[in-house]
């Protein structure tokens, strides 16, 4: 008994001392930014900055040497001079908020039971109070696309602004997408180190296109019995929301850009795409973008040079394809402040820098359909933006001073940081 208090004790003082940092209040002054090295997220950058904001929105975005500004008309002027200003970087098809520990089996909400469940919707398993949100907006990261995990059709995703006290004042955009992994060719036994062709591949494909032509029949039909797996597609038919495939190698890559044509989808991206830079073509004749794997990869292929996961940005978009760099995989939800050093490395292996800021923020952005609110520093659209005092792509120098959701000052603080300061007291010099 006394063992049973005392570990209830001391969890409590751990949970006291590294609370999750209380969401901003709403924008009530309006700010400006002046002198900053702004990366305007559309390829363009403004040396001399003035970004000016209120009410949530940006109302100023120009050349602080050409053009005329009263600053009297803010209530805050910040001196940005040395500093760099770039859009919030934004996390895409991650499962942050859905996961915490993932050895702990009650910490992780990122899939449910069945095969197609297109209904299930990260929305609302969402938790804002996950202590791994604060650790990736101290990187710039400021917006998520939070998506389940699993099975066939894993479910629907939705769009978060990484502050907020519940889902409902988080969701920038509720139900956008629905994901489908799409049957793998080869079946991996990581265990014996051996790869076989997966000998149920057609049959799973079928399974896949049957239960589309029948949500399809169902959407365009009259419903005489509600159906909420159907119901869960609908948007797929009209244009209202995205497929998300998942798939990887040339053989899955074609066959699910085809699949989806002949399905009716109207909008449809490819998610990991490993091999997407070898049938560019065809994503550029199909209008179809890619949300790349993470960059710090290794290739899968013994012969494919060894920086090829490096170098794929930078082919994709010389073929004129349309893509993101986003870092699904082991520990995906912490890896997530990792996202900005991931288009660092596009950027060694042949993106310019402008490009490997668009494909975090503007990119991403146009792909999930909230290009007319957030993914660049432009005049209308949210005040969603941060401030760092070196290269925000560069592990060495991202340091990241200021940050705004929608005019909101963010708390950039996190337990990482409490624990260095705590331990550095004890034993820093």
């Amino acid at each position: 008994m006394k063992k049973t208090v005392l570990l209830l004790v001391f969890g409590w003082v751990l949970s006291a001392n590294a609370q999750t940092p209380t969401p901003a209040p709403p924008q009530k002054k309006s700010i400006i930014l002046m002198g900053g090295y702004a990366h305007i997220g559309n390829g363009q950058v403004i040396e001399n900055s003035a970004i000016g904001f209120r009410n949530g929105k940006l109302d100023l975005v120009g050349d602080a040497t050409t053009i005329k500004i009263d600053l009297r008309s803010y209530d805050t002027v910040i001196n940005l001079q040395g500093k760099h200003v770039y859009p919030g970087f934004i996390l895409a098809n991650n499962t942050i908020g859905l996961s915490e520990i993932g050895a702990v089996r009650s910490t992780n909400d990122i899939a449910d039971v069945g095969s197609m469940v297109p209904h299930v919707r990260s929305l609302i398993a969402y938790n804002t109070d996950s202590k791994i949100i604060p650790t990736v907006r101290t990187n710039g990261v400021l917006l998520a696309q939070v998506c389940p995990r699993g099975n066939v059709l894993s479910g629907t995703s939705s769009v978060f602004k990484l502050d907020g006290w519940n889902w409902e004042d988080a969701v920038l955009k509720a139900d956008e997408g629905v994901h489908l992994n799409w049957p793998s060719i080869f079946r991996r036994a990581w265990w014996e180190g051996t790869v076989e062709k997966n000998k149920d591949y057609d049959k799973n494909k079928e399974n896949i296109e049957r239960f589309f032509a029948d949500a399809r029949a169902y959407s365009e039909g009259p419903v005489t019995e509600k159906n909420i797996r159907f119901e869960a597609m609908r948007g797929l038919f009209t244009g209202s929301q995205t497929l998300y495939i998942h798939a990887n190698y040339i053989k899955e890559l074609v066959e699910a850009i085809y699949f989806s044509k002949k399905a009716g989808v109207k909008r449809m991206v490819i998610v990991g795409g490993k091999d997407s830079w070898m049938v560019t073509d065809l994503l550029k004749e199909n209008n179809v973008a890619v949300m790349l794997n993470r960059v710090h990869d290794l290739p899968d292929r013994p012969e494919d040079d060894v920086d090829l996961p490096y170098k794929t940005p930078s082919l994709l978009r010389k073929a004129g394809v349309l893509f993101c760099i986003q870092v699904e995989g082991d520990m995906e939800q912490i890896q997530g402040r990792n996202l900005p050093f991931n288009a660092g490395t596009a950027v060694a292996h042949g993106l310019t820098y402008e490009e490997g800021v668009m494909a975090i923020s503007l990119n991403v952005a146009i792909m999930l359909g909230i290009d007319h609110r957030t993914g660049s520093l432009e005049t209308g659209k949210d005040a969603t933006l941060f401030v760092s005092t070196g290269d925000a792509l560069d592990v060495l120098t991202n340091n990241v001073t200021l940050a705004f959701i929608e005019g909101r000052n963010i708390d950039l603080d996190n337990e990482q940081k409490f624990l260095y300061n705590q331990y550095m007291k004890k034993y820093g010099k």
